[in-house]
């Protein structure tokens, strides 16, 4: 098919969905318009069929799917904000969020590309409307607690083990500004500052990484790897997977190049890992 037969094809169906969708078709940008949507729908098709998984072992199944994707990062960078699709190379965030879209599509009981990526845009935005760099949700606790008020996901790192909790001011990006492009723009910067006040002394729990072996956790929740560095709450993302009765991480490794499952067990992982303080675990509302 001619790629302007397909753009066309991929604008006129995401005009049906403009009544309930903040972006616009000229604010999606795929990686590979063509090979990103017939990737998305093989998956969901291929996957269809395990009616009766449970949420975790779904997320995965799927997660599987994409073992060996180069690892890339700022796949989601650029101005203006647009609502990235790329299957061809991501982030450990990026990773997560398809993986979690693809979920979220299948458990609606449905198979078109065109709900995936209504279901990631829900993921990734404040209010799961896209308005600007400043309406994602960059910061993994704002993306928690977003996220769980619209009954997507739960926090359940009190429920499975004894928590320690930390206080933290969230401010790593207004205070790194020249890190982000994006935030040259006075507007948004502003923006980012007021999300930003909200999570000023923000509570939250995570279980310490010397504790992780004693924590209930199921494959296929999120692990959140909370960090040190000031200013900021996580600095990585993966999912959970059973190896040999071990926990380790399925995720997009910068290190490895690539989305994989570590060698290590996940405990080891965050031994090894000094600017880790331990981890969140997030898991898909059932």
């Amino acid at each position: 098919m001619h790629i302007k037969t397909i753009i066309a094809a991929i604008a006129l169906a995401l005009s049906i969905y403009n009544n309930v969708w903040a972006v616009t078709p000229s604010q999606v940008k795929f990686g590979n318009a063509a090979s990103d949507t017939t990737a998305i729908t093989r998956i969901l098709m291929d996957n269809f069929s395990r009616d009766g998984y449970a949420p975790g072992e779904l997320v995965v199944k799927l997660g599987e799917e994409f073992i060996g994707v180069p690892y890339r990062g700022g796949t989601l960078e650029g101005m203006p904000e647009e609502l990235t699709v790329n299957l061809d190379g991501m982030d450990c965030m990026s990773f997560v969020e398809n993986v979690l879209a693809l979920a979220v599509t299948l458990e609606e009981k449905r198979t078109s590309w065109i709900d995936f990526v209504y279901n990631l845009e829900r993921l990734r935005y404040r209010g799961g409307n896209m308005d600007g760099y400043s309406s994602r949700l960059h910061y993994f606790s704002d993306w928690v607690v977003d996220n769980s008020h619209r009954g997507l996901v739960s926090d359940v790192t009190a429920r499975i083990a004894n928590p320690a909790y930390q206080v933290k001011t969230l401010e790593f990006m207004s205070r790194n500004r020249d890190k982000y492009p994006a935030l040259a723009d006075s507007l948004e910067f502003e923006r980012l500052k007021g999300m930003e006040m909200g999570y000023r002394s923000h509570r939250y729990p995570y279980i310490k990484s010397t504790q992780v072996d004693n924590a209930s956790i199921r494959p296929g929740d999120i692990i959140a790897v909370t960090t040190k560095t000031p200013g900021l709450d996580v600095s990585h993302v993966g999912i959970a997977v059973n190896v040999d009765g071990k926990i380790h991480l399925l995720h997009a490794s910068s290190k490895e190049g690539k989305v994989c499952v570590t060698k290590i067990s996940l405990a080891e992982y965050l031994k090894r890992n000094r600017g880790a303080s331990g981890i969140r675990v997030i898991r898909l509302s059932e």
